[in-house]
């Protein structure tokens, strides 16, 4: 029987077939392989398989005379950019052999070259090898390309990722007045929903084809015949790419197994993943830990406590950082699951369990100490780890995650996270007594520069719990995808006047916080487009939050679409709390309901001619169509993103609702809630760089 480790080890089985080609070689590659690669074995599996070095897939690297062979390992199209840097390399090396891999089917590249009728072979591929011989010098060298589906990475047991389609994130409004603004008035979309592919700019087309394609063939590799559902205009456009895939129909006609998929844009609910009630330590980790240069998902940890050396300016470059990606130890990856899965409270005590237990092994002298746990405490077990190398060398995975612990608890943005919460959960019991600009007004206050007036040459001397640029907009964020839960106010053109003169003044509250900030966060870089606060002029700043409210206005039309689950909110009784009731508990519940109800929202998209004639004879007669819950493993397919503490909500409903039934999460990303901004707001959503 097909069990969910089936899926998990697929990523595992597609990476053999590269390092079935790297022995010998010298081997570069792309930094979304090279993430997909860190979570499933790492550069160790390429050593161990023969590899004599791993390079940046970059113009600036090359190889010597006593390196013959090079592999390439890119996520993007053999076009553009992706040629002139494989010709680079070659010209500057020595190379006799040249393996290519592309994590892009070869049906997606015909697509590419504007070729629609069906070819034999790999007509794209083979004239490719041709260039690589012509670049190499000699006809008569070796050149092989191929396409290998390294795109899926299995971060936990229960989830899934795909860093080659982190920046995949759903429709918008605003996406759909840029549509609009191409097409002829009278073939204009009334909706996102009526959105279809072919209306899509080409680039995204062309991602969303090669997912398809990816998914496919993971079906194809473990034998399995899924029945699509949907929930969302960008999941409908997927779950349709994948049901009428070519290789797909002949797949499902002899699949032994059975399960089903449901796609679920993460635009239906923002709030759960702006928010900061979720309980979850790898939720906090992920915020406050700077990330992995070049990577989505994992971060940097600060391994110079398990070392002698003193800690200075520039002590922080010469250790390597640690990371949470932990796939040697079995105890780093139990460890690993119970911070992404638990509570708060449980993940810490199991990171000081392991460390108690990984120190006795070793016969170190701990002291044991009950009650609250402290990053003292961690750092005070973890102390006793160093400069023993078979200790450190034993237990290396475990200590990262105790040091990626300690480092988030004691970190001095840590305490804004509360604050957040506090803010949230007062905006929450508001709201169903409020009208939205009554709501909206109550972020003014906190719009002001951080640290005072008389502190705007230093943006780091703040209070503790002081919400910075960041923070703002994410409540921003955070209210705005709740605006269609407030008391509706009375639209008459003076409460429109009001509500434009209030987001003049927050652009302009906010505008003069970003312009007054010491260093601009990572999310304020990509949201300006500037790298320090010299480049940034209050001009730009202005125009960047004018764009920012542009697209926040449209967040309230997110679920417009849905006939039944289209609130995210429940409102207080009097005796209950007003609470915020997360989309995917929602969609659970209607999934393993006991009466097997049909949910409308829930949209079956496998069905094709066969599933119109039901819809047909529904009329007259009770048809019975497919339910999710039919098949005994189901996924969930989270298009934008997914966070830990919904991981944990999912692992709870299903231990509640339906023990039996096998659940595995895919998602373009793991995501921390400054991603959502930069999702939201990125310039690039519709025309995604897949390498043309």
């Amino acid at each position: 029987m097909l069990t969910s480790e089936d899926f998990t080890h697929f990523p595992l089985e597609m990476w053999k077939k590269v390092l079935s080609k790297v022995k010998k070689a010298v081997v570069f590659m792309d930094d979304k392989c090279a993430e997909t690669l860190h979570w499933s074995g790492g550069a160790a599996a390429f050593l161990e398989a023969g590899a004599r070095n791993i390079k940046q897939f970059s113009s600036f690297e090359a190889c010597g005379v006593n390196e013959p062979k090079a592999v390439f390992v890119v996520n993007t199209l053999l076009k553009g950019r992706t040629v002139d840097i494989i010709k680079d390399i070659i010209s500057l090396s020595h190379f006799q052999y040249c393996v290519v891999i592309t994590t892009v089917a070869h049906s997606v590249h015909l697509l590419a070259n504007n070729v629609t009728a069906e070819m034999e072979g790999n007509r794209v591929f083979e004239q490719f090898e041709e260039k690589l011989c012509e670049w190499m010098g000699n006809m008569n060298y070796t050149a092989e390309v191929m396409h290998v589906p390294v795109i899926f990475t299995p971060v936990s047991q229960q989830l899934i990722l795909t860093p080659t389609f982190a920046h995949l994130f759903p429709l918008l409004s605003v996406d759909l007045e840029t549509i609009n603004f191409k097409r002829p008035e009278k073939k204009r979309f009334g909706s996102l929903n009526d959105i279809d592919m072919n209306s899509l700019p080409v680039e995204l087309q062309l991602e969303i084809k090669s997912l398809a394609s990816a998914l496919n063939s993971m079906f194809e590799t473990t034998g399995t015949r899924e029945e699509s559902f949907a929930v969302g205009p960008m999941s409908r456009i997927i779950a349709g790419e994948l049901a009428s895939h070519p290789q797909a129909k002949n797949r499902r006609k002899t699949a032994p197994n059975k399960a089903s998929i449901i796609f679920v844009d993460r635009t239906v609910d923002l709030t759960g993943a702006v928010g900061h009630h979720g309980d979850n330590l790898v939720e906090k980790i992920l915020t406050v830990l700077k990330c992995l240069p070049g990577h989505v998902t994992d971060v940097q940890v600060d391994m110079l406590e398990l070392t002698s050396l003193q800690r200075t300016p520039h002590s922080q470059n010469t250790v390597a950082p640690g990371c949470l990606a932990q796939s040697q130890s079995s105890a780093a990856r139990s460890l690993w699951e119970a911070m992404l899965t638990s509570k708060h409270k449980e993940g810490v005590m199991e990171v000081r369990r392991q460390l108690v237990e990984a120190a006795s092994k070793e016969k170190l002298p701990i002291k044991m100490s009950m009650g609250r746990v402290t990053p003292e405490q961690l750092c005070s077990y973890m102390q006793l780890f160093r400069s023993n190398w078979g200790a450190l060398e034993n237990h290396c995975g475990v200590l990262q995650l105790g040091l990626a612990t300690a480092q988030t608890l004691r970190h001095p943005s840590l305490p804004r996270w509360d604050a957040c919460l506090a803010f949230e959960r007062l905006l929450l019991q508001n709201l169903g007594d409020s009208d939205f600009p009554a709501m909206l007004r109550q972020l003014l206050p906190l719009m002001k520069p951080r640290g005072g007036e008389d502190s705007s040459s230093s943006g780091l001397r703040l209070g503790e719990d002081e919400c910075g640029p960041d923070e703002l907009i994410l409540l921003l964020v955070y209210l705005y995808s709740l605006a269609d839960e407030a008391q509706p106010a009375d639209q008459d053109t003076e409460e429109e006047e009001e509500l434009e003169k209030l987001e003049r003044e927050l652009i302009g509250a906010l505008t003069l916080v970003i312009t007054r900030e010491a260093e601009l966060s990572p999310l304020l870089q990509k949201l300006t487009g500037c790298a320090n606060p010299e480049e940034l002029s209050t001009e730009r700043a202005h125009s960047a939050v004018e764009d920012m409210f542009e697209t926040l206005r449209g967040l309230s039309h997110t679920r417009d679409h849905l006939k039944q689950l289209r609130s995210v909110y429940t409102a207080s009784d009097g005796v209950h709390q007003a609470t915020y009731r997360p989309f995917l508990r929602q969609i659970l519940e209607e999934v393993f309901h006991p009466d097997h109800l049909e949910c409308p929202d829930i949209e079956h998209m496998s069905g094709g001619l066969t599933d119109l004639l039901k819809t047909g004879f529904s009329m007259f007669m009770k048809v019975s169509r497919p339910h999710p819950s039919d098949n005994p493993l189901l996924f969930l397919f989270l298009v934008g993103g997914v966070t830990p503490s919904e991981l944990r909500l999912i692992k709870e409903m299903v231990t509640t609702h339906k023990p039996g039934t096998q659940v595995l999460v895919f998602s373009t990303r793991l995501l921390r809630p400054t991603d959502i901004p930069e999702l939201l707001f990125s310039t690039r959503r519709l025309v995604p760089d897949i390498g043309v």
